[in-house]
């Protein structure tokens, strides 16, 4: 499923967004899972900072 989601952001103006994951760890039981999101180059930072935070 992966894969479709890269190819389809090749294509034209995909090209100006970008997945991201990143790991957060669950403070209840300590297990680590992993966010997955997609959004502009411009705002990754923005996107980043949210999901540390937990707001995604």
């Amino acid at each position: 499923m992966a894969k479709k989601v890269v190819a389809t952001l090749k294509k034209g103006t995909g090209k100006e967004f970008s997945k991201v994951i990143t790991m957060v760890k669950s403070a209840k039981t300590g297990a680590y899972s992993f966010k997955e999101s997609i959004s502009h180059n411009d705002n990754i930072k923005e996107t980043i900072a949210a999901a540390q935070k937990g707001a995604l």
